[in-house]
């Protein structure tokens, strides 16, 4: 079985799970960043606690050209990151929010 359509069948078994979620979405990031962004603004809305969506979220609606959605979910995840006390995910966040905002600036 290929890996879309295990991750695809971990989604439907476990709908509540936002793991399986977040890695269909990143699976689908290479080829389809359309449905990829469904994904995880569903993951924003419906498991605003999963941590892990922010980094890829925010860096793919940069991609997008979606500058103020994307700065946006860079900042509720650095926020959030600082609040569950995840160090790690925190100083990730904001290094690349940084690099967004030199981005960003540049143009």
């Amino acid at each position: 079985m290929d890996r879309l359509k295990l991750l695809t069948q971990f989604y439907e078994e476990e709908p509540n799970d936002p793991f399986n979620l977040y890695a269909l979405a990143t699976e689908y990031l290479k080829s389809n960043p359309s449905k990829s962004k469904v994904m995880f603004d569903e993951l924003l809305l419906n498991f605003p606690e999963y941590l892990p969506t922010y980094y890829h979220a925010a860096a793919l609606n940069f991609e997008m050209e979606n500058f103020d959605l994307a700065d946006s979910i860079y900042q509720k995840g650095i926020a959030l990151a600082f609040e569950v006390k995840n160090e790690k995910a925190h100083k990730e966040l904001k290094g690349a929010y940084q690099q967004f905002l030199d981005e960003t600036e540049e143009d």
